[in-house]
This record gives C-alpha cells, structure tokens and sequence, in this order.
C-alpha cells in the first residue's frame, strides 16, 4: 500500500491535512497498485483485446430441466418443464427459455461436463482443477493465470475483475484465487461488499464516478507533490498506480447510471432477492451489464455469482418453483449480453461461459427439489470466434451419467485459454518451487469441435 502524507488542505471526503492518503488498495487483498505493475513488467506483457466473462451458477443448475431434458422419462425424473424447439434443427432447451431458443445458432450447449469433485464450492469452476493434490500455495485461478501472463490492456483498467456479493452460507471463494502465484495477481473486487464497496480512504464508488471533484483532490495533492518533491524518487510503476487511480475509465465502466434505461430495461432489472445467498445484492443482470461494460473498457477476465441454484426443495421452495424464477431472468440477461457484444463487435473476442460446480440429481426427491449430482452437468459457451450452434455430449435416458462425449472441466478451461491467446500446451506458469506448470494436465486440450 502506498502512503502519501503532507498534504495541505483538506480533501474532497473531508480528511485532514494530517490524514494518509492511501493509493492501491481497493479491494485487491492489501496489494498495492505499483507493485502490481512493477510484477507485471517483470512477467513480459502481451497486449490482446481477447476476453472472458464466466458466469457462475452459484449451487448447481438442474441440467435436466435446463438443457437436458428428458421428456420420455417417468413424471419423478423428467419433472414439470416441457422441451421447446430452438433455431437449431434438433436442439430442444427448457421452455422456460425461449429467447435462447431463438439463438441458439450463437450457442454451444455442453450436455455432459464431467470431473466434478462434488463439493459446494467455485473453486473447480474459476480454478479448473480439483482442490486435491495442490502444490504449495494453491493452483492460481483462470483470472490470476491470465493476469500473470498476458497483464493488463490498459493501465488504468485491471485485467481480472471479480463480481459477487456477499454470501452468508458461502463460506468459499466465488471468484477465485491466485494460488501460488501470490496476491499481487488476485482478483479486483469492486463490489465485495456490494456496489458501493469501492473506496479511497471514505470515498465511495458514486463519489470516485464524479469526475470533476475527484481530479480537484488530486490536482492538489500534485501541486503539493511537485512543489515538496516528494515523488521525484518514484518510479513509472507508482505513477501508473496514481494514473489508475485518477483515471475515471473504471470507475465509469462500474456505473451503470451512464447507461440508457432502455438498455437496463433490456437486460432486464428483475429481483434482487437471488443475487446472494440471503442477501439482496445487486440485481443479478446488472452484474451482466456490468462485465460487459468491464470487457469494453479493457479487463480480460470478468468472474460473476449470479443466482441461488441449490434447490433441494421445501421449505426454500420446489426445484420447479425456483427455476419459474431463475430460468426467465438467465434467459432475458443472457440472451441480452450476447447480442449487446454481438452488436458492439465484441462477440468474436469475448466468450462467455455459463455454468455450475455439479448438476443435480436426475429423481426428484420427497421435498420436490434435486440433491447434488457430480457425475455430470451442463454448460453453455457463446462467442469468442467458436463454432456455435451445437450440442457436444449426450447423457443416459434418465441424464445420470455422460453417454457420448463426456467434456472434463479442464477442456474447457483448455478452450478459454485457447479463445484468449494462450496455448494450454505449451504456456505455464511457475509454482513457488521454480517448477514449471502447464495450463491444464495432460491430455487434456481446447475442445475441438468448436475451435
């Protein structure tokens, strides 16, 4: 963290001349800014404009009443929802999800994703790998791995960004950690703690968005600076964390007051009752509005919780009850976010994935919910130039288990890393033994019928 004292006047949030003025912080763990740059530099940055925003189904999707169903099987497996036809010959999805239906051309659904450790954690989504046999520090996260190597686009815009909200009952990390690659590659939090969370020693995430007000403070401090000459020692990468800092490039990506209502309308404003675990966070398609805004203004990786999807049934409500919910609010975000890219030019570079840590069992329990099923679940992926418009993998009569094709959770780590640059095969990043590690573990790679 980066302390600068001596200041003359008082600040815009009214602190003393006295009081620190403290640089780098903003929910990055304690890591400051300029040593974040100074790790950066040293790593050898490439430049992309590649990028990937993966939303995370918090608690598990029912891949059988999302895009799995099974509608030939008996009443206490195939549940109440009925298949739709899709734009694609030969796809059927959830009725629930008519606006996907439309689009299908533009997605690829993943019917049997296996390699689930079968825990109640993100860990295996954001990290690809299970929580065993880890080396010394941790495996670093998709975000952290990509941060490490690839750096950021920008300097005022940081390359992982991590949206969640607070989780009571969540005790894991839902965007995911840096391993042993160290701290100064974690994910930036702007809303750890909700939107407004994003602070400057008492300055709010509304306040730092006024532009004008913000820049007096700092032309201040400047003047100061350059008259005590206490900045004549710092190096380019402190004056990159003052830069971040006084640049209002994220700030403003993080307000989605600049956006029209009719786009907020678009993506639809819903409930903001599943945005946590028992917490009403923000809504959960603004968050979606909010990566995209993040992926233009020049972050690589976007991570979001978005949902409640541990349906076990009574008295939290049936698996068909909360899908009536859930199911049309995905169905309106998602099918928004992609067309918002689509229209932006960003769909060849960007890809989104959709998914949870497990799928959910196929016979439907006396409490009219779904237990925890880790042989296998679904996903969705969409744009990043792929080959969309297909179905990948097929699961039994009753969905129970992969029939064809089973897809393991590193090959689709393999494909994000393919999509943003990176050769799973051949790049790597070193443990904290000076061992090199590769993206993925053999055999695995990209999936091929969608490159």
């Amino acid at each position: 963290m980066l302390s600068i004292l001596g200041c003359s006047h008082r600040f815009c949030d009214h602190l003393s001349r006295r009081g620190f003025l403290q640089i780098g912080g903003l929910a990055l763990g304690g890591l400051s800014l300029a040593q974040l740059f100074r790790a950066e530099a040293q790593a050898g940055i490439t430049k992309s404009q590649k990028a990937v925003i993966m939303i995370f189904l918090s608690g598990g999707p029912p891949h059988q009443d999302l895009v799995d169903l099974k509608p030939e099987a008996p009443a206490e497996i195939r549940g109440e929802f009925k298949p739709i036809v899709t734009s694609v010959t030969g796809i059927q999805i959830c009725e629930l999800l008519p606006r996907m239906a439309k689009i299908m051309d533009r997605l690829a659904i993943l019917r049997a994703v296996v390699g689930s450790e079968g825990q109640h954690s993100a860990y295996q989504c954001m990290h690809g790998r299970t929580q065993k046999r880890q080396p010394n520090g941790g495996w670093p996260s998709l975000g952290s791995t990509v941060s490490k190597l690839q750096g950021p686009t920008r300097d005022d815009v940081p390359p992982f960004v991590g949206l969640s909200p607070r989780m009571k009952v969540a005790p894991w990390s839902i965007v995911g950690e840096p391993g042993f690659l160290g701290r100064k590659y974690a994910a930036f939090k702007p809303n750890a703690d909700g939107m407004g969370n994003m602070v400057l020693q008492g300055m709010t995430l509304e306040q730092l968005g006024e532009r004008r007000r913000l820049m007096s403070c700092f032309d201040g401090l400047r003047q100061e600076l350059d008259a005590s000459g206490n900045l004549e020692g710092a190096d380019e990468y402190t004056r990159q964390a003052l830069h971040i800092l006084t640049s209002s490039r994220l700030a403003d990506a993080l307000n989605l007051d600049r956006e029209p209502d009719a786009v907020r309308d678009w993506y639809g404003r819903g409930d903001p009752r599943p945005a946590g675990y028992g917490d009403a966070g923000p809504l959960m398609n603004d968050y979606l509005l909010t990566a995209r805004r993040l992926v233009e203004a020049g972050a690589r990786v976007v991570t979001l919780a978005y949902g409640r999807w541990d349906w076990h049934g009574k008295p939290y409500g049936t698996t068909f009850e909360n899908a009536r919910h859930h199911f049309p609010v995905l169905d309106q975000g998602l099918c928004a976010l992609l067309e918002d890219l689509r229209v932006r030019g960003l769909d060849k570079d960007v890809t989104v994935l959709v998914w949870g840590e497990f799928g959910r069992t196929p016979r439907i329990n006396k409490n009219g919910g779904r237990d925890h099923w880790p042989q296998v679940s679904c996903a969705l992926l969409a744009g990043g130039g792929m080959r969309t418009g297909q179905v990948i993998g097929a699961t039994n009569r009753y969905a129970e288990q992969a029939r064809e094709r089973p897809v393991h959770f590193q090959e689709v780590f393999a494909m994000l890393y393919h999509n943003l640059g990176l050769d799973p095969r051949r790049h790597t990043v070193t443990d904290l033994s000076g061992r090199p590690q590769y993206l993925v573990d053999a055999p695995y790679g990209p999936i091929q019928e969608l490159v």
